[in-house]
């Protein structure tokens, strides 16, 4: 029995639907798997609605662009109350706000140098109307500007090639709070991605705990053998629930299958069963 906590939706990156991912876990004969798009959850309530004679757990996510230090970290928030919907989307239309500008920014820029792209034709390609860099690349390999996504992130979406300048983002620990006080449970994403090093991972968590995060990605599909076992035995040492994700992306990542990753994941089920469990604590909630 397995499971996937990190899935991405055409509400935000992906390019499946809600009810594409529910297909797809029942035919991977995935037990759970978790919606957690990027800073919203608009697409959580055709994710359950379809779900509704699903064999496949179902845990209503998202996943928050945070801020540690100058390093931007991806907070996961997992099993959101259907009550705390609206508050989610009223703490998220500010940063969204700055986003957006940052995204017209650079299409802009592209614009100014001669491509044949524009914001509104970007915004349109999203069903939510919320657009991100991945959105902005994929656009670009339809008009042939680059061959493939991956390729507009290394020569025009980098920030540090200078087209691209980041919005300030949400601080991460108090990101952690509003899920917490929220009865959601936070859960640190792919954290080598980000923070690279054990010391710094160590440093993020020391002043995480402070904040009661919940777990950590310990599985993820680009973590090596090294990093997976580092990240679990900091979990232990900080008493963080495990937990793991493919980051499925659909098209957009084609490498990335859904509950196999680049076919180096199995993520335990017990994952999903330690999250939920801290849930119904949070939330007085009979185990």
């Amino acid at each position: 029995m397995n499971c996937d906590l990190h899935n991405h939706s055409i509400y935000s990156d992906g390019t499946f639907t809600p009810e594409q991912l529910v297909k797809e876990a029942e035919r991977l004969g995935l037990s759970a798997i978790a919606l957690t798009d990027h800073n919203t959850i608009m697409g959580l309530d055709r994710f359950f609605d379809c779900g509704k004679n699903s064999s496949v757990k179902l845990v209503g996510g998202i996943e928050f662009s945070t801020d540690y230090k100058g390093t931007e970290l991806h907070i996961l928030g997992l099993f959101v109350p259907k009550r705390e919907q609206d508050n989610i989307e009223s703490i998220m239309r500010k940063a969204l706000k700055l986003k957006d500008q940052s995204n017209i920014d650079v299409v802009n820029k592209l614009s100014d140098m001669g491509y044949d792209i524009s914001y509104e034709e970007i915004k349109n390609s999203s069903p939510s109307g919320k657009i991100n860099r991945a959105n902005i690349a994929s656009v670009m390999v339809e008009k042939n500007i680059v061959e493939s996504v991956s390729e507009a992130f290394e020569k025009f979406l980098n920030p540090k090639l200078g087209l691209y300048h980041p919005p300030k983002k949400l601080s991460s620990l108090e990101i952690i709070d509003v899920i917490n006080n929220m009865g959601a449970v936070s859960v640190l994403a792919h954290p080598f991605l980000d923070l690279k090093t054990e010391e710094r991972l160590r440093e993020f968590l020391l002043d995480a705990k402070v904040h009661n995060l919940d777990g950590m990605e310990v599985y993820y599909s680009k973590f090596t053998e090294e990093q997976t076992e580092c990240a679990k035995k900091l979990a232990e040492e900080f008493s963080l629930i495990k937990s793991g994700g493919s980051d499925f992306h659909g098209d957009n990542k084609p490498e990335i299958s859904m509950g196999t990753g680049k076919g180096n994941l199995s993520i335990p089920y017990e994952c999903y069963e330690n999250l939920e469990r801290r849930y119904k604590e949070k939330n007085n909630i009979e185990i």
